[in-house]
């Protein structure tokens, strides 16, 4: 697994891309509120565009895009363009607003992502909620979705390597194991409060080989599934409705429109997330099934269990009684003859 920003199951060379790099890379942030993923994003833009505090409510409201221009080792500069959200897909998710952010989420990643940063923080333990999270992601998106995932867990700098390491590789780390091992161990402890620009550059650079090596995996083509194209072609056509309504001086505002097409993607995100949420309903309603049944062959076993137990206690009571009966017979048999003799 991966340390202080290193590689996952070995060297930093596996992570080099091994396909041209994209022009345009699409990175999106996801994690609970607090974890630092706003100061994660910063890091990654070399600037502070997006708000970002230590809080326990989300400083991030609404879900917003920033870019910035990298030369790192591609041919041509290229553009990153930087996703943050406000604490999405924790299963929180069955308000009006937060549907909004996860509609707007994707109509900004809307010709794909080409990895999804999921955020952690380093000084909590990783719980079996976190790794729930996940699997709720994977429900809403599709289970290919892992193979775009990189863990990142900040507070680096008060963890330091060694002690990331030996928590990694803890008996008691079972769902973080679990989870690496899903996203093929691609892992990295990130610090957004160094000032040392050498060590802020090198673990920038070692993030990106991660992003990069998820790109080359996935032969340069990001994620994007049924939803996003319709997300794609609705764009598509609004813009076409756009220009034909320039052309004829519609009355209609440009904003109009936009909200239009929003609610038309949010709509699409409600009717998934009532899909996902009536399919773990079926899920958890299963397992429950299952769990009542164990737990019933269990009980009728140890019923089982008591009833042998209880006549292999009377046979032996009874063994024991023929055993003394026929020493009783023996001894008196015994006297028997030794008195006619």
């Amino acid at each position: 697994m991966g340390g202080g920003g290193g590689g996952g199951g070995g060297d930093d060379e596996e992570w080099l891309p091994r396909c041209p790099c994209p022009a345009d890379v699409t990175i999106v942030l996801v994690g609970k509120v607090g974890s630092g993923k706003s100061a994660t994003a910063n890091s990654i833009l070399g600037s502070k565009v997006f708000a970002s505090k230590h809080s326990y409510s989300s400083v991030t409201k609404m879900c917003q895009m920033s870019r910035t221009t990298r030369s790192d080792g591609c041919a041509e500069p290229r553009t990153i363009n930087v996703i943050d959200t406000p604490g999405l897909f924790d299963m929180s998710t069955t308000t009006e607003d937060t549907r909004k952010e996860i509609a707007k989420c994707m109509e900004m990643s809307k010709n794909g992502i080409h990895a999804m940063l999921l955020v952690f923080s380093a000084d909590s333990r990783f719980t079996r909620e976190d790794a729930d999270t996940i699997e709720c992601i994977k429900i809403f998106f599709g289970d290919s979705i892992v193979n775009h995932m990189i863990l990142v867990f900040t507070r680096g700098d008060q963890i330091g390597e060694v002690n990331w390491k030996d928590m990694l590789a803890d008996k008691d780390a079972s769902y973080l194991q679990d989870v690496a091992k899903q996203c093929s161990d691609r892992i990295i402890l990130f610090d957004n409060k160094t000032i040392d620009a050498q060590h802020q550059e090198e673990q920038l650079n070692k993030l990106l080989d991660a992003v990069d090596s998820v790109i080359s995996n996935n032969n340069g083509i990001p994620f994007s599934n049924k939803m996003f194209t319709q997300i794609k072609e609705e764009h598509d056509r609004q813009n076409e409705i756009g220009v034909q309504g320039s052309a004829e001086q519609t009355s209609m505002p440009r904003h109009d429109i936009y909200d239009g097409y929003l609610m038309l993607i949010t709509k699409m995100v409600e009717e998934k997330l009532n899909s996902t949420i009536e399919k773990l309903q079926k899920q958890l309603m299963e397992e429950q099934k299952a769990r009542q049944k164990i737990e019933s062959e269990v009980a009728e076993a140890k019923m089982r269990s008591e009833e042998e137990i209880r006549k292999l206690r009377e046979e032996l009571e009874k063994a024991k009684q023929d055993s003394d009966k026929a020493r009783q017979f023996y001894e008196k048999f015994k006297w028997m003859e030794c008195a006619i003799m």
